[in-house]
């Protein structure tokens, strides 16, 4: 029975690879679809992990609109949360309270007010650590210019080159509203607070002094902390800061990396396997539709066979086998595609490849059982020709 099935489908090749065509793409789609969503939510992961476990932010809780604004993280805030287990660097940080401030390397008339972008920072020691910069030039400011409120700044690297300062050996000031502040050093990146780019970052203190407290936005915690310990920390550190009143700080814990990666397996999975489903379904009516005609076409050949003696069971078997051994070859075909095209996406996109064999071992089955309703129809509407009407036609 295989034997004259496969007879059948080598005589006629280009249909045959045709009517394969369908479900090779559909299966290949279904393979592609779980092992590309596999492989992105691992690099996700690994992304995820780098960065986002480890950042744990404390926001100072807005004050109600009848309540003066002002600062609850105490002036040893960095020191308190150095000391807990698993921080790596921690410290205060918020916006000044500056509207259309005049910035420039020289005194300004308050008439002139040029818009140049920068932004001015509140930044603790412990802060300019914790958001990982890349120095460039000169130094950090450090807990002597915190103590004493000292006029010096950072600057970010766009910040440098809107207001025209590449060297600090000449120890270049900038002038923030008719205010001398020393540049100390230059960041050419941040990790965690990429906006420090085009800002001039102060010590609290000093700009407390100078700006007063944030009204815009509040201050905030950044605690970078060891892989692991984010979730933990983001709950013991309220308490370190201000043991008495631990509600006036609300810790934001990074979310759980697992329920980030499932939420992206699900959304990925149920996108383009609804498209693999739509592609395994036009292949399987293009079996069916090539099946009915391979029918028309060998009315006489089925006639022949009835009348030497062929039973209706053993002509629908026969095409039931044509079908299923086609939807068979497109699942193994479409199989090998859909691994290839994930090796060739994860080499192109320099990812680690991740082809679960529980998804990919199975993939020609669905190809079989794809062939095998496809043909069900034609083999029964073959297994009803009577012999005699199919030797007349």
């Amino acid at each position: 029975m295989f034997a004259e099935s496969l007879a059948g489908l080598v005589q006629r090749p280009g249909r045959s690879v045709l009517t394969m065509l369908g479900t090779v793409l559909g299966v290949g789609a279904f393979v592609a679809v779980l092992g590309l969503t596999s492989t992105a939510a691992g690099q996700i992961s690994a992304s995820f992990n780098v960065l986002r476990a480890t950042t744990v932010t404390v926001d100072d809780v807005t004050p109600k609109s009848d309540e003066r604004p002002e600062v609850h993280f105490p002036q040893d805030s960095d020191d308190r949360i150095q000391r807990l287990n698993g921080v790596v660097a921690a410290g205060v940080w918020w916006g000044a309270p500056l509207h259309n401030p005049r910035i420039g390397t020289q005194p300004l008339p308050p008439t002139d007010n040029p818009s140049t972008g920068v932004t001015v920072f509140a930044a603790s020691p412990g802060a300019l650590k914790a958001i990982q910069p890349t120095l460039r030039a000169g130094a950090l400011y450090n807990h002597f210019h915190e103590r004493r409120a000292e006029p010096v700044c950072v600057l970010g690297a766009g910040a440098a080159r809107v207001l025209g300062i590449t060297r600090l050996d000449n120890q270049p000031v900038v002038f923030i509203n008719d205010s001398a502040y020393t540049v100390v050093g230059i960041v050419s990146d941040a990790q965690r607070k990429p906006e420090a780019l085009m800002g001039a970052m102060l010590p609290t203190t000093t700009a407390l002094k100078a700006f007063g407290p944030p009204t815009d936005q509040p201050a905030e915690m950044i605690i970078h902390t060891r892989v692991g310990a984010a979730r933990l920390l983001a709950h013991q550190a309220p308490i370190a800061l201000l043991p008495d009143h631990p509600r006036l700080l609300h810790a934001a814990t990074p979310p759980d990396p697992h329920a980030l990666r499932d939420s992206v397996n699900t959304s990925l999975s149920g996108l383009f396997l609804l498209l693999a489903a739509i592609c395994l379904v036009i292949g399987a009516l293009g079996i069916a539709n090539t099946t009915l005609v391979a029918i028309l076409e060998r009315t006489g050949e089925i006639g022949l066979r009835r009348s030497l003696g062929a039973r209706p069971r053993h002509i629908a078997a026969q095409f039931l086998t044509e079908s299923t051994t086609l939807g068979t070859l497109g699942g193994l075909i479409g199989t090998a595609i859909g691994v290839c095209t994930v090796v060739v996406v994860a080499l192109i996109q320099h990812w680690t490849a991740i082809v679960d064999p529980l998804t990919v071992l199975p993939a020609p089955l669905v190809g079989s059982v794809v062939g095998l309703l496809a043909g069900l129809y034609p083999a029964l509407r073959a297994a009803r020709i009577e012999p005699l009407e199919a030797l007349r036609q």
